[in-house]
């Protein structure tokens, strides 16, 4: 290349570079190390307040026998240290659990991390978020580096690294990023095996001038920094699984490691490596502002929704009271809490929530004042009633898209549709969610519009400054109860039974009582300047949320901005509303799935050869809960503007237009 060409090659490459820091160089001293982790420290389900001995599902996690290992693990963790001495540990907060140490810096910073491992196998340290050059990367893969830009690759067992990151113009947030962005860092030797095994840790990245000069260094826009990892820690992929069977299993000889029941054991569904409300109690003051960094790792199964019961959080904008995490995605929310109290934090999908994914946070009042009143606006009543009904979920008979019987042999739909004396069918008795005109619960109200509800309840409304009352009759056989997203409520007011250490855990209805629940729409509840006019959220019965949701109780809640609802209680500007609900039912985890297989009067020998087969088709894959293609009342016309509810997974919320 001609001496011409390659300057102006050199000028092109130059744009291209990061810009030179700038800022402060933060300098962290790391050690990898060995320890003994417990899962449930606390020894109990603290979300129920039972001993393990006493809960079926946790003690199958926690309890350690001749061919399980029990709660406790050797994992392997990042440590900080004040000094290259690695002998004065930096003590961290006791709810960040196995997580490695909070790294932050700034916009033109250099993170320089002098990192040790003390363990017993080569690690490393890569991060997310920032930039780096090739003998900083810590990830191990054929990139035809060698020599010095290989070192950062596989740090041996008793060996070192420096580590050099910067956080340049390219890397900052955005004008439309909150001050920090949630970031990580972890091990890449071998990533999935390394991470299960504990090398993991949050980083944040923040605008210039957001951290102040203290060390370590703290925030200045927030009062309080949260950082949670949700995740389905798979110990069945440590580096030390096999360690793990002969410590801690009595007869490490009897344990198969290719038995699902075994691995299922040892995949623990962990906040911060903390299960069944074990982790450390999160502590913030009401009226102060919080920052939470939520962020996901592992397979397909970590798929998360982080459900903050009691408070709001804003994440890109928009306000939200549940949070939607994936492997290695990271979510920055920010919230100021109002309700005081013990507040639970939950995975909303149903297997995560039944096997330990949920925590507490605790909100204090501080001295602060108590908040003004800001409802100037309605109250709006609603009456409400548990009703048990027999629920077809193919009242045409027929598969709409192709006009076939829904029991045509060798169709797909008859593996859901056929009644024989191995299945139900397609009719199950539930329990919905219906309306009345009063208190006397003597009166339904029927709307035509509301016909392609199917299963779900009536629409419960209301703008920023309402009050919803709700009356609600459980005329069922079961306690069920009610529980709001995206509206605020007392600790007297909400619908989820747990050990909040209040006097109210939960407002649940028993068979045949009637309740009261009083829900509000502060300013701070409704849409954001970014939200449309109307936020779609949902309310279902919690008193045992997988059991009473699979049963039938779920319904549609619009929060729309002031002035959006009509003097009818309809949006304004919307000529068509339309609620829906995308889900899997699982009438095998519905109260009434003895009830149903009764009523079938099933074969009981016939279902013990096929019981995966019967399980199988009772999984009810629906909109609101008809099948697909049996749903009455839909719109002819796409033209005409609509609002639709979709719940992807019992607590995932999102609305569209079309």
């Amino acid at each position: 290349m001609e001496s011409g060409h390659l300057l102006w090659a050199l000028l092109f490459m130059q744009s291209l570079w990061p810009q030179l820091t700038d800022g402060a160089t933060r300098v962290y001293y790391l050690g990898i190390r060995d320890v003994q982790w417990n899962y449930a420290p606390k020894g109990r389900n603290v979300i129920t307040n039972q001993p393990l001995d006493s809960d079926i599902v946790a003690s199958s996690f926690l309890k350690s026998d001749k061919n399980r290992i029990g709660g406790t693990y050797k994992k392997t963790i990042y440590k900080e240290y004040k000094d290259d001495s690695y002998t004065d540990e930096v003590a961290q907060p006791a709810w960040l659990g196995f997580l490695g140490p909070v790294l932050q810096a700034e916009v033109g910073d250099v993170i320089l991390i002098h990192l040790k491992n003390f363990a017993t196998r080569p690690y490393t340290i890569h991060p997310h978020g920032v930039f780096y050059e090739k003998d900083s990367e810590g990830s191990l893969y054929p990139d035809g580096s060698s020599g010095p830009l290989k070192a950062d690759d596989s740090v041996p067992p008793g060996g070192s690294h420096i580590y050099n990151w910067t956080i340049p113009e390219g890397h900052a947030p955005t004008d439309a990023d909150p001050a920090c962005l949630t970031w990580i860092y972890h091990s890449h030797v071998d990533a999935p095996r390394d991470i299960a095994t504990g090398l993991i840790g949050p980083l944040i990245t923040c605008k210039r001038g957001a951290l102040d000069g203290n060390s370590p260094p703290q925030r200045q826009d927030v009062d309080h920094d949260f950082f949670l990892l949700f995740s389905v820690v798979d110990e069945n992929l440590s580096w030390h699984l096999n360690e793990n069977i002969a410590t801690y299993c009595s007869d490490p000889a009897s344990v198969d490691k290719e038995d699902e029941t075994f691995q299922e054991s040892n995949r623990m569904h962990a906040i911060n490596g903390f299960v069944f409300g074990n982790l450390p109690e999160l502590n913030m003051c009401a009226q102060k502002r919080v920052a939470w960094h939520l962020f996901g790792m592992g397979n397909e199964i970590d798929v998360h929704t982080a459900f903050f019961h009691g408070q709001m959080l804003t994440t890109r904008g928009h306000h939200t009271d549940v949070a939607n995490i994936f492997p290695a995605t990271f979510v920055t929310a920010e919230m100021v809490p109002w309700e005081p109290g013990t507040w639970l934090i939950s995975c909303q999908v149903n297997s995560h929530f039944r096997d330990g994914m949920q925590a507490l946070y605790k909100v204090k009042s501080c001295s602060m004042a108590p908040p003004v009143d800001l409802l100037t606006g309605k109250v709006r009543q609603y009456f409400i009633e548990a009703h048990e009904i027999q629920w077809d979920y193919g009242p045409m008979g027929h598969d709409g898209s192709t006009g076939k019987n829904l029991r045509e042999p060798g169709s797909i739909s008859d593996k859901f549709f056929q009644k024989s004396s191995s299945r139900i069918g397609g009719t199950y008795w539930k329990v919905r969610y219906e309306a009345f005109q009063d208190e006397t619960f003597q009166e339904k109200m029927h709307l035509e519009e509301d016909r392609h509800l199917g299963i779900l309840g009536p629409v419960i409304r209301a703008e920023v400054g309402d009050t919803i009352q709700v009356v609600f009759y459980n005329r069922a056989s079961q306690p069920f109860s009610m529980q709001p997203h995206g509206v605020f409520y007392e600790k007297d007011y909400e619908g989820t039974v747990y050990n909040d250490g209040s006097s109210y855990p939960g407002l649940v209805a028993k068979p045949f009582e009637k309740v009261t629940y009083r829900w509000t729409v502060p300013p701070h509840a409704g849409p954001t300047a970014q939200d449309p006019a109307c936020l779609t959220w949902m309310y279902f019965s919690a008193a045992d949320p997988i059991r009473d949701t699979n049963s039938g109780l779920v319904g549609p809640l619009l929060v729309c901005r002031a002035g959006a609802l009509g003097a009818d209680g309809k949006q304004k500007g919307v000529d068509k509303e339309f609620f829906l609900l995308f889900t899997v039912l699982d009438e095998n985890k519905s109260w009434y799935s003895n009830a149903n297989q009764a009523a079938a009067m099933l074969d009981f020998r016939l279902l013990s050869e096929d019981i995966e087969g019967f399980q199988d088709s009772n999984r009810m894959h629906g909109w609101t809960c008809a099948r697909v293609t049996q749903w009455p009342g839909t719109c002819s016309a796409w033209a005409q503007r609509l609002m639709c509810m979709e719940s992807c997974s019992r607590a995932t919320l999102c609305s569209f237009r079309a």
